[in-house]
């Protein structure tokens, strides 16, 4: 078997997305779905598809700034859809495609597990914090 460089393994790695390496480009999708905003809109679109306007109270807290950024690369990376019905006004709606669709059950699973398992985090919290600085 050959020895190969750094580089070369370096190359053979991105060539099999190896996302512990910081220029994969399945460590920047990491990167991407590890945002919260991301989480929390795919997890609202896990119940259908949704309007914008039902999409901002939905999701407490955030921007409508945030909100067309996180819609918007959702939809670049091929996670949802838009349609835009004609209308006054035009109507907007979001939808998960069914690559969205096999993300939304792993995200929602980490949102339901969050949800489950706050109480427990607050009492590790409390007893970290709580500890005397050695």
């Amino acid at each position: 078997m050959a020895t190969m460089t750094a580089a070369q393994r370096r190359e053979q790695a991105r060539a099999d997305y190896d996302a512990f390496l910081r220029d994969c480009p399945t460590n920047q999708l990491l990167g991407r779905l590890s945002d919260k905003w991301v989480g929390l809109v795919v997890a609202a679109l896990a119940a259908g598809p949704m309007r914008y306007s039902d999409l901002g109270r939905r999701i407490a807290g955030v921007s409508p700034k945030m909100l067309t950024q996180t819609l918007r690369a959702l939809e670049r990376d091929g996670i949802v859809t838009r349609s835009v019905t004609p209308s006054v006004p035009v109507r907007v709606d979001y939808e998960l495609t069914p690559l969205g669709a096999g993300l939304a059950a792993l995200l929602t699973a980490v949102k339901d597990w969050a949800e489950a398992h706050f109480d427990e985090v607050r009492t590790a919290r409390e007893r970290y914090d709580e500890q005397d600085p050695a």
